[in-house]
């Protein structure tokens, strides 16, 4: 475990953090698309799953100890 993954933990279990942590995966994982969606649009859903993906990688080490 990093010091930067302690420091995406802290951050995101604290009341306010859960609650952007939330607000971000529905912008994000838990978003529809629907069948029309363009190849560009796509591929920004896509970077931006990504990218809320990592932080949940490094808010899950930050959180064990190991």
């Amino acid at each position: 475990m990093t010091e930067i993954e302690k420091q995406y933990a802290r951050t995101f279990t604290c009341n306010s953090g859960k609650q952007v942590w939330a607000h971000l995966r529905g912008l994000t994982i838990e978003r529809v698309i629907g069948p029309n969606v363009s190849d560009n649009e796509l591929r920004w859903w896509a970077a931006q799953n990504a990218l809320v993906h990592q932080i949940e990688k490094f808010i899950k080490r930050g959180n064990n100890p190991t």
